[in-house]
């Protein structure tokens, strides 16, 4: 495989969690091309969590680039670069469900958009599952949880009806892990 240079990197907009860039780059055969790259500066974890009784928690909130509501696993940007993931799950699923994880185990590490951004999320398992209280939303956060078995969740995946790739992981690496 032939190497593709980058010749340049112009900041084209920074914003609070994400820096949009325009690179200039060399193809194989000479030919520059213009790409956009997506920084996601933090990273960020999603936690499916699972309650006693089997069923898995999830979040339904809108989401601006879709102009509708989603259903999705508890998820956040991490703190700081420094901030473990695993740490960012387990505050991300008391924040958002009012749940505390007895146990947190990863699940596995993504890329988001490999096309165009560089955000990487650790996706983790949440069990012996306790409720602390309430929600513990950000002020701009309106979130409505709900609680689903794995079998109607696999099958929204199929369907279509959940296309948030974090929460399809999630669901698909706990069910091949069952």
């Amino acid at each position: 495989m032939e190497k593709i240079e980058r010749v340049k990197r112009e900041l084209i907009h920074k914003g609070t969690i994400l820096d949009i860039y325009e690179d200039t780059v060399r193809l194989p055969n000479g030919k520059e091309e213009k790409w956009d790259f997506v920084s996601h500066r933090m990273g960020a974890a999603c936690v499916l969590a699972v309650r006693p009784d089997g069923k898995i928690l999830m979040v339904r909130q809108y989401r601006n680039a879709l102009d509708r509501f989603t259903l999705e696993v508890p998820a956040g940007k991490r703190d700081s670069l420094e901030e473990d993931t695993s740490i960012c799950a387990a505050r991300e699923l008391e924040e958002e469900t009012g749940y505390r994880a007895g146990k947190l185990e990863k699940l596995l590490a993504l890329k988001s958009t490999v096309a165009f951004c560089d955000e990487f999320i650790d996706v983790y398992l949440a069990t012996d599952l306790e409720k602390i209280g309430e929600q513990h939303l950000d002020e701009a956060e309106d979130i409505d949880i709900e609680a689903y078995d794995l079998n109607e969740l696999m099958d929204m995946c199929y369907s279509g009806t959940l296309q948030d790739a974090k929460t399809v992981a999630a669901i698909m690496a706990y069910a091949a892990k069952k």
